[in-house]
């Protein structure tokens, strides 16, 4: 009897013991709904997140502020969120599922465009200023921090004076469309090194590159 209460006892937790809670991540691309913006370098934290989709076979669902997908790796749940609340105003969406699913801040990553990297570059970032970028802007008030983890996804400045604008609701030319698989590839891979590897080495390994 002994020997059998013994090996129950190793098999089966204790009464009221809870199971380790799974590690959840928030994965936020930045864009603008709606066919108009669809393809545009504005939406690349859209595009990147539908590429990771497909790579990692799930959908996405219209849920409360945003479209929501998720897919577990490796005993984690990786949530991932497309705003619809347009570009200006990501904050909303971001801090009402990082409450809902009680999500640390160190376990957010945000997906956006950057017009001070060349195209296609990548880098990973812990905190920083928004850069002028709203988004950013919206999230870093709603939150009242900077310290979060931001992926920024090199567009270029390919514009004139005052043009920005235009420059980033815009679609890709030909050379970087012929690149743009290639480097949806290598940003899909740092985000699973940051869920799986962490922020430090996945800068190390893919910052720049």
């Amino acid at each position: 009897m002994i020997h059998f209460l013994k090996s129950w006892w190793r098999k089966n937790p204790a009464i009221g013991e809870e199971k380790e809670a799974v590690k959840k991540y928030l994965i936020a691309g930045l864009g603008n709904i709606g066919p108009n913006y669809t393809g545009t370098r504005h939406n690349i934290g859209f595009q990147i997140l539908d590429h990771l989709a497909t790579k990692q076979q799930f959908g996405f669902n219209t849920q409360k502020l945003g479209d929501m997908g998720t897919f577990r790796i490796k005993g984690r749940q990786i949530l991932c969120l497309k705003p619809s609340t347009y570009m200006n105003l990501s904050g909303k969406a971001v801090k009402y599922w990082m409450e809902k699913e009680k999500i640390p801040q160190e376990q957010l990553l945000v997906v956006t465009d950057d017009i001070n990297l060349p195209f296609g570059t990548l880098r990973l970032k812990t905190s920083g200023s928004d850069g002028g970028h709203n988004g950013l802007k919206d999230i870093q008030g709603s939150l009242q921090t900077m310290a979060f983890n931001r992926l920024r996804f090199g567009v270029g400045a390919g514009f004139e004076k005052g043009r920005q604008a235009d420059f980033v609701l815009s679609s890709w030319n030909d050379e970087e469309f012929a690149q743009l698989l290639e480097r949806l590839d290598r940003a899909n891979e740092l985000i699973l090194s940051f869920v799986l590897a962490g922020v430090s080495l996945t800068m190390n390994q893919y910052n720049n590159t």
